[in-house]
């Protein structure tokens, strides 16, 4: 054991014992050990498998699992010290990237491995590792000349640098602003669900009365509950102003600057290897074959949802004047006057069906909907290291064997970004000995915390997203594939990696999945059939609205990066803009930057790509019309979506595996079903 437990070989990441101080001689020595090494392999004569590719993923392996854990501590346990640390990283990892892309003599080693005559003798997974590592070296720029090679490598670094810069500022800014109430005066109309959390907020700090922040579980009640429409004015726009020139905090963390040099970055990159744009480039690893068709393809869902989203619109806008006489509706009175339409029109909320969704029942309640479809049980463990006391740990076991782990993190906290993700802890592959290494996910929610001692309660879309989160896990958990780079997630083009998880979510609205997942906190009753059958007309309330504002995300996130060379935070801004005019149906405020929090796309993988979310949405929602077909739980045709989808992780093309499953190309009309959107058909 050596002095550094990141340089240590363990099964599962020492979390406990991992210091800031740890990080960065890790990082330093891993990356030396590893330019050794390869130098030494590329040296060899002859090239093969066993020689070249197999030692080269036991190094970027080794380099994994030293950083997937501090990755994943900045994300959940962010302090001033791991943040220095990591952000000392970034730019080290990046030129190591870089020098691996650009590697010549690697390249050459894997064309040779190509061209060799033992290509035609390796499995599907290691051919097609070898594609596509040879795609990424011309990505890479390994064709570039020197001084070019250098520029790239710059690029590389400062867009790293900048997307950390730009998730440190959402970060900074969501927990610099909040609001302290002595009593409840102003709160009338929040459940008491909200009130506990706002009260345990206050707790937190030592302070009585009640604490908003901008945490999801904090804002969510105020401004969907809230009567008091000034409130929610102060909130909402205290939340769409973070990280901006705007707002209460403006300019404290703004990212103005931010957006724009990442922009022009990408578009240099994307130049210096020959594409038009950084959409052309983003989408060259993507089913879609051209900005043009996603153009196409958002524009054609927008014109189905469109005239059925205004008049969602107008009615919501009726109903305002008429029940609550709000003459003139704003961007915050949205989601307060659509709660009170909903609750009108069919006699539900969120918080009516919490006491149906104690966060333990919910979990277990994936578990039994995950062994209906597959077979799988799972086992919970408390001898592993974790990161917080929230965190606990599950083996899934297949016919009695142990496949794969997950940790699970749940509840929002100081420190932890928002959102929800699912991230590698571990990928499944064959080591060098011939062992076989199993696959650990991280599975990350920010629901609202468990008060005193009764249990967390989840509204209906929290368990929606539980079971989002978890389909991206089965799909990285129930791989066969034994080469890293096509195991898991790995290698699946980035507009289908949303299929598994979107999918997951349909077993939420169905019976025989609800009583799985649904009994009364108290009682311990299911559902009530009249409860379900008000979810299930609820189901679409205004479904439209929200296609049309998905669209509106990815038509700006690729027009963004198709149309705009070196655009200024007014020009962004402009063009955000020019979309609304397009697309958008709702009210919006001057002020609101929506732009400086969008993560997905200046911090995450989704830049020029976050239109995979409504075209993986035709295909998990034609995937799931097969079970419709065959019966929910279906166990034949869950056997074929794991054996065509989840356990083929990257290895052949997506589409191809699509229609293995389908037994055809998708269809857009379930999509459209699923969603209430009832059209005449648009050319």
């Amino acid at each position: 054991m050596s002095d550094n437990p990141l340089l240590d070989s363990h099964t599962l990441p020492p979390f406990q014992a991992i210091r800031p101080e740890h990080i960065e001689p890790a990082i330093d020595q891993l990356i030396d050990d590893n330019k050794a090494e390869i130098e030494r392999l590329v040296a060899q004569n002859t090239y093969s498998w066993d020689a070249l590719a197999k030692p080269l993923e036991t190094l970027n392996d080794r380099l994994s699992q030293a950083w997937s854990p501090v990755s994943h501590l900045n994300a959940t346990m962010n302090t001033p010290e791991l943040r220095e640390a990591y952000q000392a990283c970034l730019a080290k990892l990046s030129a190591y990237g870089t020098w691996l892309g650009q590697h010549e003599g690697l390249f050459k080693a894997y064309q040779a491995l190509k061209d060799g005559s033992d290509f035609d003798t390796l499995t599907t997974a290691q051919q097609t590792s070898i594609e596509h590592t040879l795609r990424d070296f011309r990505l890479a720029g390994v064709a570039l000349p020197d001084e070019q090679k250098t520029r790239f490598g710059e690029i590389k670094a400062r867009l790293s640098e900048l997307s950390n810069t730009f998730s440190n500022h959402v970060l900074d800014a969501t927990q610099a602003w909040s609001l302290e109430l002595e009593d409840d005066t102003r709160l009338a109309g929040i459940p008491q669900s909200g009130l506990d959390t706002l009260k345990a907020n206050a707790e937190a700090k030592g302070k009585d009365g009640y604490r908003i922040t901008l945490d999801f579980p904090s804002f969510y009640p105020v401004i969907t509950y809230a009567d008091d429409r000034a409130l929610r004015e102060t909130v909402y726009t205290a939340f769409t102003t973070r990280a901006s020139d705007q707002g209460p905090n403006a300019g404290e963390f703004d990212n103005s600057h931010i957006m724009s040099e990442i922009v022009t970055l990408r578009q240099e990159l994307a130049g210096m290897l020959g594409f038009e744009t950084y959409a052309d480039y983003s989408l060259y690893t993507k089913m879609a074959d051209s900005p043009q068709q996603v153009l196409d393809f958002l524009i054609d869902l927008a014109d189905r949802a469109l005239p059925q989203a205004q008049e969602d619109m107008a009615t919501l806008r009726q109903f305002a004047l008429d029940e609550l006489d709000i003459e003139h509706l704003n961007a915050w009175d949205i989601g307060y006057v659509s709660e009170k339409l909903r609750q009108q029109r069919y006699a539900i909320s969120q918080e009516e069906l919490r006491p149906y969704f104690p966060a333990p029942k919910a979990v277990d309640g994936l578990f039994k909907v995950t062994e209906r479809l597959y077979g799988l049980t799972f086992e919970e463990r408390t001898d592993v290291p974790k990161w917080h006391d929230d965190v606990r740990y599950f083996d899934i076991l297949d016919q009695g064997d142990i496949i794969a782990g997950f940790y699970l993190d749940l509840y929002a906290r100081e420190g932890k970004r928002g959102g929800a993700w699912m991230d590698e802890c571990r990928v499944r592959r064959t080591r060098s000995d011939g062992s076989l290494q199993l696959p650990v996910a991280y599975l990350t929610c920010n629901f609202t915390r468990p008060v005193g001692d009764k249990p967390a309660l989840l509204t209906h879309d929290e368990v929606l997203t539980l079971f989002h989160e978890f389909g991206h896990g089965l799909h990285h958990m129930l791989t066969k594939q034994d080469v890293a780079d096509v195991s898991g997630i790995n290698g699946v083009a980035w507009d289908a990696v949303e299929l598994p998880s979107q999918f997951m979510e349909n077993f939420c609205w169905e019976r025989e999945g609800l009583d799985m997942i649904a009994s009364h906190v108290d009682t311990g009753e299911p559902l009530p059939d009249d409860l379900f059958e008000k979810l299930k007309a609820a189901r679409n309330f205004q479904s439209a609205m929200q296609m049309m504002r998905q669209i509106e995300f990815s038509l700006f996130d690729l027009r963004l990066h198709h149309e705009q060379s070196a655009p200024s935070a007014d020009a962004i801004q402009a063009l955000l803009n020019q979309v609304r005019d397009q697309v958008s149906v709702t009210p919006r405020a001057d002020k609101n930057r929506f732009q400086h929090g969008f993560s997905h796309i200046f911090a995450g993988g989704y830049a020029a790509g976050y239109y995979s979310y409504k075209w993986a949405e035709v295909l998990s929602a034609d995937a799931f019309s097969a079970f419709e077909e065959a019966g929910t739980f279906d166990r034949e045709t869950g056997q074929s979506f794991r054996e065509n989808v989840l356990e083929m992780g990257g290895a052949r093309d997506a589409a191809t595996l699509f229609e293995a499953f389908r037994g055809r190309a998708p269809s857009i009309d379930p999509l459209l079903r699923h969603s209430g959107i009832v059209t005449d058909d648009v050319a």
